[in-house]
């Protein structure tokens, strides 16, 4: 019973045991108050714990292919330039932003094999992260990551209007691969990903992806004929 109990439960990332113990605790508080209080808290409980959910994922692997990093849905696909603090000599890059509702997964994942060139913390403001101006204005936790050809991908992880932290577990020189966790951000956010101009998008605006999972773009130099295949990471 017990293993058919922990099939069904779902993973929950580290971040999130304080807030549900807290959760927990606010419940029978509201409860010694009013029954009526105390079910709300007990809804409210459900749901931070369905918000840290850490589901596993089957990442596509092959050379080249760009990995949603989040869940979410694709906000805007456009040009722009990289967070300047990552220093990097591209002009405009293709810019993919990922908007995460507060019930989508929030656990952040790599986009693309290779090794963290430079990690750089902004602290900022905290704008609804639907907004262009999020890019810019709020805090954000930016990597460039060096793919073993050579070319730059940038991840940024953006605070939302109620998001209050940002978790990145990666620090410059580690080797990384895609799909697999990084860090979260609690709660609402958006995670954008600059690509190289010439790299091939196979998504498009108003789609919902997967992190981990879905396979937003394929780098130029690589092989579309090269067999897929597909890894729990």
């Amino acid at each position: 019973m017990f293993e058919s109990f922990k099939d069904f439960a779902p993973t929950i990332h580290k971040e999130g045991y304080l807030f549900i113990l807290c959760f927990v605790l606010a419940t029978f508080v509201l409860f010694a108050i009013s029954n009526t209080f105390g079910w709300i808290g007990v809804i409210l409980t459900i749901w931070c714990v369905y918000f840290f959910r850490d589901p596993e994922r089957i990442t596509p692997v092959a050379a080249g292919l760009i990995i949603s990093p989040a869940d979410g849905t694709v906000q805007k696909i456009t040009k722009a330039m990289p967070p300047e603090e990552l220093g990097t000599k591209e002009e405009e890059m293709t810019r993919i932003s990922i908007f995460l509702n507060i019930f989508d997964v929030h656990v952040n994942r790599i986009a693309v094999d290779g090794a963290i060139e430079k990690s750089h913390y902004h602290p900022g403001k905290f704008l609804n992260a639907s907004l262009d101006k999020a890019s810019e204005d709020n805090e954000r936790q930016s990597l460039l990551i060096k793919t073993p050809d050579n070319q730059n991908i940038a991840l940024v992880q953006i605070a939302g209007l109620i998001a209050r932290r940002i978790v990145c577990n990666v620090k410059e020189n580690d080797k990384v691969l895609a799909g697999r966790r990084f860090g979260i951000i609690r709660f609402g956010s958006r995670v954008d990903v600059y690509l190289p101009d010439t790299a091939k998008i196979l998504i498009a605006e108003g789609q919902t992806v997967i992190g981990g999972e879905t396979i937003v773009a394929r780098l130029s130099g690589t092989n579309d004929e090269e067999d897929i295949t597909w890894e729990n990471r």
